[in-house]
């Protein structure tokens, strides 16, 4: 697991910040959101990797800025986004 910065709104990997997953997203939800992000990787897909890194409060607005209900409101839109079909 990679270390956290105090504040726990940060990850730190080679001495580089990264954007930490929001810690409210229930795990169920956040498992499904990395997979719609590693299937979007994999095929090289930028806009559903934008949707599901938004979704996981990786970027877009600072998750420890929102409310609750914008947060839910955040991780939900995506989600209900990446599960409809492609192509």
């Amino acid at each position: 697991m990679p270390e956290h910065t105090p504040d726990g709104r940060y990850i730190v990997v080679n001495g580089r910040r990264w954007r930490a997953t929001d810690p409210e997203i229930p795990d169920d939800v956040r498992d499904r959101l990395q997979k719609h992000l590693m299937a979007a990787r994999r095929v090289q897909d930028r806009a559903r990797t934008q949707t599901a890194k938004v979704a996981l409060g990786e970027r877009g607005e600072p998750w420890w800025e929102q409310t609750s209900e914008q947060r839910r409101e955040r991780w939900e839109s995506g989600l209900a986004e990446l599960d409809q079909p492609t192509g």
